[in-house]
């Protein structure tokens, strides 16, 4: 039973990190194409549209990312072991987008002040959407593969009596 509880809060924790990226990219067209560059400061930088992400979403992509490696060492000798290793991989990934992506965005964000759109808008704000949706699509893939590896029953690698 344990191993149950363990396939089941892998699969929630990654599908709540994965609901806030995509979140992000269902916002992406129109805050891309249809917001003025003083709306889109507006709601991302001055009145804390996405403080909840930053609280929920670190915590959450990290959960994602150990309970699914936890899941590839459980499963480490039945048929979705792999698949279990590359969902970790795709959320790790993931976060690195965010670190070397979205969070130098994030600090240039955090000295913008009100007043004048700063002469970097544009840059700023294509590399914070870009990173998010780049994000999406690989929580997608990893989620998408945990699914697969939980069932993924085609029996064992070797001679496991692991997870059965």
């Amino acid at each position: 039973m344990g191993w149950l509880i363990l396939r089941c809060l892998t699969l929630v924790i990654g599908a709540l990190s994965l609901g806030g990226s995509f979140a992000h990219l269902l916002e992406a067209a129109p805050r891309l194409m249809v917001w003025s560059p003083e709306l889109w400061r507006e709601a991302t930088v001055f009145n804390g549209q996405y403080r909840l992400f930053g609280i929920l979403g670190g915590p959450l992509d990290i959960g994602a990312i150990l309970l699914a490696g936890v899941l590839a060492y459980g499963l480490r000798k039945e048929a979705g072991f792999r698949l279990a290793v590359a969902g970790a991989v795709l959320y790790l990934v993931s976060l690195g987008v965010w670190l070397s992506v979205v969070a130098p965005a994030n600090a240039v964000l955090a000295t913008w002040q009100p007043g004048p759109i700063p002469e970097n808008f544009f840059a700023v704000r294509n590399r914070w959407e870009t990173g998010h949706i780049i994000m999406t699509f690989l929580k997608l893939a990893g989620f998408t593969v945990l699914i697969l590896s939980v069932l993924d029953r085609g029996g064992p690698r070797k001679d496991s009596r692991v997870f059965r």
